[in-house]
């Protein structure tokens, strides 16, 4: 009997071919979508490829693909431009967001810049002392070493986005109308809800079982990234109905690749990211600072 690993892994999966193909089996190699009702693996160009589970002839779990630090930072920097908070400062290649203390991401420095230094980590808290805010980093795991471990964990999961026809059941807004606030259900102001530097935000509605929101941001590099947050769901076809309106909003405003960023205890919202195909890119963490 196969020994299937978790949704989300990176493996290799041989199986045979329909009857009397040449040859008779082959491999698929990609991250791991599902296993029920049918095998399903996305592969690095974002094809997914399915088959039945009792073709299966072997499984191996892989490492996941390399990613070199300069594509984690060029991500982690149009992630914090599309969840700035209120008010940004840069400080010696750290880019301090201040948000009214509501939500890690619109509250934490992150260092974006290749000069950020943890020297600079005493600046940083008198910074957020002086708004009577709580310091924190948000630190990738490969863009800055810190003495210890803890925090907040999370990892940051992309896909490829292309664009689609509007599903009818998805209403877009670009400000967050009373039902979409109503079912968010979390007390986030709205001026941090819309905040985005240099880029677009929208809202988007099934019924009254899901609501997102999306942004799309550009990365020094160039690349356009289209990022969904502020997800509630009731139900989770809902909830892939959403996303996938959001990421084609995206696709449509130039973005060719999407992420969402995942607590490390959140199985719901990690299940949902590896339904609608998200793959490991990076892995991060929102620590306390100290001086």
């Amino acid at each position: 009997m196969v020994s299937w690993p978790p949704p989300g892994t990176r493996v290799m999966v041989r199986y045979r071919r329909p009857a009397g193909s040449s040859p008779p089996l082959t491999d698929a190699v990609g991250h791991l979508l599902d296993i029920e009702p049918l095998v399903r693996v996305q592969t690095k160009t974002g094809a997914v490829v399915q088959f039945a589970s009792a073709d299966v002839v072997a499984v191996r779990a892989l490492t996941d693909t390399p990613v070199r630090t300069s594509q984690i930072r060029a991500l982690e920097h149009a992630a914090a431009f599309a969840w700035p908070g209120v008010e940004q400062q840069w400080l010696d290649g750290w880019l301090l967001r201040a948000g009214h203390g509501v939500t890690s991401c619109a509250n934490s420095a992150v260092p974006l810049d290749i000069t950020a230094r943890i020297a600079t980590i005493p600046a940083i808290v008198d910074w957020y002392a002086q708004r009577r805010l709580t310091p924190r980093l948000a630190i990738a795991d490969r863009l800055l070493r810190l003495p210890g471990t803890g925090g907040q964990a999370n990892a940051v999961l992309v896909r490829d986005v292309r664009t689609a026809e509007p599903d009818p059941s998805v209403r877009l807004s670009d400000h967050p109308d009373d039902a979409w606030l109503r079912l968010y259900r979390r007390d986030v102001p709205v001026d941090v809800l819309t905040a985005v530097v240099d880029g677009e935000a929208v809202f988007g509605r099934h019924t009254d079982v899901a609501v997102a929101r999306a942004s799309v941001t550009a990365a020094p590099d160039g690349s356009r990234w289209v990022g969904l947050s502020a997800m509630r769901v009731a139900d989770q076809d809902a909830a892939r109905a959403v996303s996938e309106a959001l990421l084609a909003w995206g696709a449509a405003r130039g973005a060719t690749r999407g992420y969402v960023r995942v607590r490390d205890d959140d199985s719901t919202a990690a299940g949902l990211a590896q339904s609608l195909g998200f793959a490991l890119h990076h892995r991060a963490r929102y620590v306390t600072a100290a001086t």
